[in-house]
């Protein structure tokens, strides 16, 4: 797959304006870590609030990070669960184009762009460390058919199965047993004996690293996606203390000797509480004039587990100074959901909830819910001398943000499919920051907890179907929907993140509570496997405000893709009016078509397409993915579709990939459900406005 870019190409992005080798990337993604868990977001106001009856916990390291970088006060998840979350920050489309969605842990990951796929064409040595639970099951281990080195990664040490990573002693589990971790396709779990997973991935990540920076290929950049399986699940307690120091000559190392793995594989399992923590206490009852309580062990081991992701963050940051790369790596931290109420110890232990810590802040709602303790996530991003320190980042984003954000650090166009955007612009503050795109759909189980800290509203709320959508600083939400005529609650979701006072029925928001009907509708694709009520509605056409005219409007970019690609920070090298979209004769050399306009539906209902193009295509209706020819598409294979319309103009946008000399051909048709026979999509069909 790897290719060598024409020096136009590596022109037109991101090394033109860093003026450097491409930066190394980082990303650190924990399990089910709140939003109120780090303390620059909230326990450090906890702390600082003296109330006795407010217990918290403490995280140097992360704080530091945010010091020296930005902070992100509104960036969400793409799912309240971890595995369609994780697998929209891999591919990078949200809920509405997604193919895990729901809980469908250990799903497999589709064959097609990833982070790492993308990044490999860019010239990075890719590594996958810790959870990954998107393997797929339809082949026996070790060659599941989404392994990550079959997702574009170089590497991979770690636990594959989902359920494996709810466990974080791989040897002597004190729940569920022994698990296998793998290097590569190899079970290596029979050396790790007494080691701690968040200290095992620590250290092979700075193994790793240094080999890097060390090896044949430290003139390559690299990517680490470093995924820790904690603090979720059981809370299991580390063997010991951190080993003193940080960094090449200090903290977490990897002996890679069987039985003694990395140099805190000694001690008792289970055992080591940090010292701030083991003999803490709190006015339980907030009265000052009883004794206060020791914390449950339950909230002693949760919050030890996280400052264990501390020390390994800390650690890690010392390590990219140590070797003097720090100031060209990028090193971003989120959590893939919010806190929420699993805790998985034997019946001993009290059971955990994250209003003990005010995990998810103020926030109300936890994983499983789109209410913004759900969904609001811790986010840091550290790059010295290209972020400024202590930056506040409040614009709204989504982790499927971070795809088109490496693609435009690496100096390579994301895939068309993307449904995010890049960051960069809010991260150094050069360029304008495009809007992003927030919108999460979720079947959940259950109901919303009755905490005594919930308003009576989120208390015991039936959560079912859910979405939510952004429109400014708007939030819409739905719960337990029956069909697309249900009613968004709207919240001025920066003056109320509590989301109590429901703007739906005010005046003056009747407009956006249409807007947001359609938008929910426009922005996404049914999906068999995750069913929604409203799958079948029919998708309202755009308000289109200026005059149309027949035909659409057919742009070349000019280059040697590796790929369909996203148009964002490209210019046209040619434009004109095209009566059809059919062919692509007006040059010889290298490079894209996109063709945008309207399809003009006549009538509402069922409407089939189907496509077939000689190169690599991507088709667009609205924001939803149509018709995906790209990655792995064989020329001249038949691709069909089945849309509700309702009558009226349709935005449609048609990439057309030409990376030969010949003539390139794509061919659309459709028909109506009323009709027998196929016919083109041609100028009758196709408009554009003036």
């Amino acid at each position: 797959m790897k290719r060598i870019f024409s020096m136009l190409l590596l022109g037109c992005f991101a090394l033109k304006s860093f003026g450097q080798q491409k930066p190394n990337i980082i990303y650190i993604l924990v399990d089910d870590m709140g939003y109120g868990d780090v303390g620059v977001f909230f326990q450090n106001e906890r702390m600082k609030s003296a109330d006795r009856s407010k217990p918290y916990q403490i995280t140097p390291y992360l704080d530091e990070m945010a010091a020296s970088g930005a902070i992100f006060t509104q960036q969400y998840c793409n799912a309240p669960v971890c595995a369609p979350s994780r697998g929209s920050l891999l591919t990078g489309t949200n809920q509405g184009n997604a193919h895990v969605r729901n809980n469908q842990f250990d799903k497999a990951l589709e064959e097609n762009h990833t982070v790492g796929t993308v990044l490999q064409q860019a010239g990075y040595q890719t590594m996958a460390i810790g959870k990954w639970g998107l393997q797929g099951e339809e082949k026996a281990a070790p060659y599941w058919p989404s392994h990550p080195l079959k997702r574009g990664f170089d590497s991979y040490f770690g636990y594959i199965r989902h359920m494996d990573g709810h466990e974080h002693y791989p040897y002597e589990g004190i729940y569920r047993g022994k698990k296998e971790v793998y290097d590569n396709y190899v079970d290596v779990a029979d050396g790790l004996e007494k080691c701690y997973t968040t200290d095992l991935w620590t250290a092979v990540a700075k193994k790793q690293i240094i080999e890097h920076t060390k090896g044949k290929e430290a003139d390559k950049p690299f990517f680490m996606y470093l995924a820790y399986d904690a603090p979720h699940a059981v809370l299991e307690l580390p063997t010991q203390d951190y080993p003193k120091g940080l960094g090449l000559n200090g903290g977490l190392q990897y002996t890679g000797k069987k039985g003694h793995m990395i140099n805190t594989a000694s001690g008792v399992p289970d055992s080591f509480v940090y010292s701030e923590y083991a003999k803490a206490t709190y006015d339980h009852d907030n009265n000052p004039s009883t004794k206060e309580l020791s914390w449950p062990d339950t909230y002693k081991r949760y919050a030890t587990a996280n400052r264990r992701i501390d020390d390994g963050v800390g650690d890690i940051l010392q390590l990219l100074k140590d070797l003097k790369i720090d100031e060209n790596t990028l090193v971003v931290f989120s959590s893939d959901n919010g806190a929420a109420v699993e805790s998985y110890l034997p019946a001993k232990y009290v059971g955990f909830e994250p209003t003990f810590f005010s995990s998810n802040a103020t926030f109300e709602g936890i994983k499983r819910d789109v209410l913004e303790g759900g969904v609001r996530m811790p986010v840091l991003a550290t790059w010295p001398k290209h972020i400024e320190a202590g930056k506040v980042i409040a614009t709204p984003s989504m982790l499927s943000d971070w795809m088109a954000t490496f693609a435009d650090m690496a100096g390579i166009p994301a895939p068309a499919r993307t449904d995010g955007v890049s960051l960069l612009p809010s991260m150094t503050s050069k360029g304008k920051q495009k809007e992003s795109l927030v919108y999460i759909e979720y079947e959940g189980e259950g109901r919303t907890p009755n905490f005594k800290e919930f308003d009576p509203s989120h208390r015991g709320q039936k959560r079912g179907q859910m979405q939510i959508i952004r429109m400014g600083d708007y939030k819409g939400a739905r719960y337990d929907i029956k069909s697309a005529a249900d009613d968004f609650e709207i919240y001025d979701i920066v003056k109320d993140p509590r989301e109590l006072n429901n703007l739906a029925s005010k005046s003056g928001f009747e407009k956006m509570q249409q807007q947001m009907k359609a938008a929910v509708l426009q922005l996404r694709r049914a999906d068999t496997e995750a069913p929604r009520p409203y799958d079948t509605a029919l998708i309202p056409a755009a308000e289109v405000s200026a005059k149309v005219a027949s035909g659409v409007v057919q742009q070349f970019f000019e280059g040697d893709f590796p790929w369909v690609v996203a148009t964002d920070g490209l210019k046209a090298k040619k434009q004109k009016i095209s009566k059809s979209i059919s062919d692509a004769k007006s040059t010889k050399k290298k490079g894209m078509f996109l063709y945008t306009g309207f399809v003009k539906v006549p009538t509402d209902g069922k409407y089939s397409f189907s496509m077939k193009t000689s190169s690599k295509a991507f088709v667009r209706l609205h924001q939803a993915n149509l018709f995906d020819a790209d990655f792995g598409y064989q020329a001249g294979e038949e691709l069909t579709a089945e849309v509700f319309l309702k009558a009226g103009y349709h935005p449609v946008s048609v990439y057309l990939l030409k990376n030969s000399k010949a003539n390139e051909t794509i061919h659309i048709k459709w028909k109506s459900a009323s009709q027998t026979n196929w016919r083109n999509l041609e100028a009758s069909d196709l408009f554009h406005s003036k």
